[in-house]
């Protein structure tokens, strides 16, 4: 805690702020629980309702919509909720403080609700048969889902999660301003966290109509989303234009020392 900080440290603290942390900590658990859940469900593993298997039915043609409409649902959730002008208005009705755990949750339960009511299509578009190849592939399937969780600790994991907020908010702190840093491997590219997602989407020895539905879907989404966060990145830090001249978006570009 800064000498600042701790000038305006509270002598009490108020119940609301701690229905406030209790919220955001609620809001992190239930994340992390589908978040697991949407590890398995992409792996066809370990849960009762996966993207291959259980869960509600429908012929093809239907459940390619259904399927559609859900994550169109979560796409338009996380996107939306995510702009400065929604976040200007929403938080006249939501303190400030757990306006970033609220978007969490609604994100979880958007998820969750993709999950819950996904409907298979088994159909098989490839099936690795060949023992060491599969391995590779579900350690690529491992690793692309452990990069994304490593690159929300590069950032700052608990400010993502709204954690941070609530916390400082407990503390009697002033909300702190968004600041420009770059972590090693946003050096590399501007969203190396979507690298692993592309990666955990895409990479299983056995890929069904269904799973390559969701990869598909959740692929042009990034593609779209992290378009529109650049544009409010641009708006917000005056330094990003010129990082986002010089890093590539997604393709990781080794940098090179002068000679």
């Amino acid at each position: 805690m800064t000498t600042t900080d701790r000038a305006h440290a509270p002598t009490h603290v108020s119940v609301g702020a701690v229905v406030s942390l209790v919220y955001a900590v609620l809001a992190y658990v239930g994340f992390t629980a589908v978040f697991l859940y949407g590890v398995a469900f992409l792996a066809d593993a370990f849960v009762a309702r996966t993207v291959n298997h259980g869960g509600p039915h429908a012929p093809p043609p239907v459940a390619v919509l259904v399927d559609a409409l859900l994550l169109g649902v979560f796409a338009v959730q996380h996107s939306v909720m995510a702009r400065p002008g929604f976040k200007a208005r929403w938080t006249r009705l939501v303190p400030r403080h757990v306006e970033r755990a609220t978007y969490v949750l609604a994100s979880t339960l958007a998820m969750g609700l993709a999950f819950w009511q996904w409907r298979p299509i088994p159909s098989v578009v490839w099936d690795v048969d060949v023992a060491p190849v599969r391995v590779l592939l579900w350690a690529l399937y491992a690793a692309g889902w452990l990069w994304v969780l490593a690159m929300s600790f590069a950032i700052d994991h608990a400010d993502m999660f709204g954690l941070r907020q609530v916390a400082r908010h407990l503390r009697g702190l002033a909300e702190r301003s968004p600041a420009f840093a770059i972590p090693f491997p946003y050096r590399l590219c501007r969203h190396p966290m979507m690298i692993g997602f592309l990666v955990a989407f895409f990479a299983t020895p056995t890929m069904t109509v269904g799973h390559l539905l969701f990869a598909g879907l959740g692929a042009a989404y990034i593609l779209v989303g992290v378009r529109l966060e650049e544009r409010d990145l641009v708006a917000t830090l005056p330094e990003y234009a010129g990082y986002a001249a010089t890093t590539p978006r997604l393709m990781p570009r080794v940098p090179r020392s002068d000679r």
